[in-house]
This record gives structure tokens, sequence and C-alpha cells, in this order.
């Protein structure tokens, strides 16, 4: 039976998936909604849908997980459930990383205002690279847990009840010469997404130093678009890597707690890394109109059923 400290931080991160769900919904039927009736998708949207798609397959995941560890405990660790519980989850997760590190190029290229010859080519082109983009995304977060779900296979093989004292100190020496292992099988397969959002993040602030710099020597008194437009974008792309950063943390601690079933940080980083994920949702629904209304119209009807159904 998990500690209560355990269970409240399982609960909550329960709570935070099903927000993540709902806020992930709202993209999904935001996004789909323009592009039914169209001949063509456009970058954004295609972005999107794919973001959101694995976000709510993600948190769906999480729940799942959380559930057999809280109800299920015993069989959770038994045969390959664990194995491929994770490994699927790795999946999910590298997929959601990945689509957010693409949504933060996107911005860059067609926010930015450098005139290099790459830079414009990428301009010019994004549309057609975007659907090229997506599916490397999938192909790399399809190979990217094989490591992973090989390494802890093989650990869980080993890691069988020890029939001696001499046994278990021998497994916790193995376990822990593991832990190098598992943190670099797990962080390799988004290192590559989180240099992505860096790049992304310092493209852009440095877009819109040049920008201001620009309009303080031209004196213009008017409003800028195009400085509106960075600032919206840097504060997307920089609330990404702030919680980017934050996952990272989160899950690396995650991993050095892997064996310490007492462990107070665990409980934590859980919890800290459901509410990752759905709190970039929430600032994507505050940062584009299109998602404000849809979720402002749900909350409308969602507080008009409860009025009559109250009266």
């Amino acid at each position: 039976m998990l500690p209560p400290f355990a269970l409240l931080c399982r609960a909550i991160a329960i709570v935070e998936s099903m927000a993540g769900i709902l806020g992930s919904g709202i993209i999904l039927a935001a996004s789909s909604w323009s592009c039914m009736g169209s001949k063509t998708w456009l970058p954004y949207d295609m972005i999107m849908i794919s973001l959101s798609s694995s976000k709510i397959t993600l948190h769906c995941w999480i729940i799942l997980d959380l559930f057999l560890t809280i109800f299920c405990e015993p069989s959770y660790f038994e045969e390959n459930i664990y194995g491929v519980i994770k490994t699927v989850y790795l999946f999910l997760n590298y997929s959601s990383l990945w689509f957010g590190a693409w949504l933060s190029v996107f911005y860059c290229i067609k926010v930015a205002s450098f005139t290099e010859p790459f830079f414009i080519w990428l301009k010019q082109r994004i549309a057609r690279l975007v659907p090229w983009m997506l599916l490397t995304s999938w192909l790399c977060s399809i190979t990217a847990p094989i490591p992973f779900a090989l390494h802890v296979y093989r650990l869980h093989n080993n890691f069988t009840a020890p029939s001696s004292l001499t046994e278990s100190s021998a497994m916790g020496t193995t376990r822990r010469d593991s832990l190098g292992v598992l943190i670099l099988l797990s962080n390799a397969g988004g290192g590559m997404p989180l240099i992505l959002s860096v790049v992304s993040s310092v493209l852009l602030v440095w877009s819109l130093w040049i920008h201001t710099r620009r309009m303080q020597n031209n004196a213009s008194g008017f409003r800028d678009p195009t400085l509106e437009a960075h600032m919206k974008a840097i504060k997307s792309v920089c609330s990404l890597l702030i919680l980017y950063i934050t996952y990272f943390i989160a899950f690396t601690l995650l991993l050095y707690n892997f064996f310490l079933e007492s462990s107070i940080t665990k409980p934590i980083c859980i919890a800290v890394m459901a509410a990752c994920p759905t709190g970039h949702t929430l600032v994507l629904i505050w940062s584009n109109p299109k998602f404000r209304e849809l979720s402002d119209r749900i909350w409308h009807n969602v507080n008009c059923h409860v009025r009559t159904a109250s009266m």
C-alpha cells in the first residue's frame, strides 16, 4: 500500500492529466474545425493537431499508469507489464516533446525577421517542410525508446527477489551502476527537441532585440504588429522551454529515485511531470484567440446547463 503522501501526489497528477485532456481537446477541436472544408491544411494547424492528439494520448496513458500503481501495485512489476507501460509512455512523451519543439521552430521561422538566405529559404518552404518534420518526429519517437526498453527488460529479469543478503547487496550495486545508463538512454531521446526549443527561443529574442533597435532608430510612434507578434511568439516559446527544462529535471530526479519506493522526491516528480504538458496546453490556449474563444464558449454552455439544472 502506498503512503498517504504518495497517494495524494498521484491523485493530483490524475487531476492535472484530466485538465490536460480537456485543454488539448479544445485545441484539437479548434484546429480540426479550421481544417474542415479546406483543401490544404495550414502548417500551424497540422502541428497543433499532432501536438494536441499526442498530448491527449499521453495524458490518458499517464492516468492508466497511475491507476495501475495505486490499485494493482503487486502485479504492476510482474512479467512485461512494467516494460510495456514505460516504453509506450516514452514513445508518447518523446512525440509530444518533438511536436512542441517543432511548434517553437515554426514560431521562430514565421515571426523572426532575419534576412539570411537560409532563413528566407525556410520561410518560403515551411508549408512543405512541416509534414516531413512531423513524420520525422514519429520515426524518432518510435526508435528512441527501444534501447531504454531493452535495458529495463534486462534489469527487470535480473532484479528478482534475492535469496540472501549477499545477493541483495549485489543487486543494489547493479541497480546503482545502471542508473547512469538509464538516465542517458531516457534523456537522449528528448535531447534534440530541447536543443531545438533553446535555439528557437534564442533566435526569437535576438530577432526582437534587432527589431526593437530598428524601431527606435526610426522613431516610429505607431503600433507595430511585428513587435506584438514577436512578444506573443516569445511568450509561447519561452513558456514551453521553461516547462521543458522543469520536466527534464523532474524526470532525471525520478530516475535517481527509481528504486527508492519510500523517497519523498518520487511522488513530487510524478505530479510535476503531469503538470508540465498541461501547463503548456493552457499557455497555448491563452495565447491564441481561436482557442480562447472556444474555451469561453464551452465554459458559458456548461454554466448555462448548471444553472438550468439547479433551477
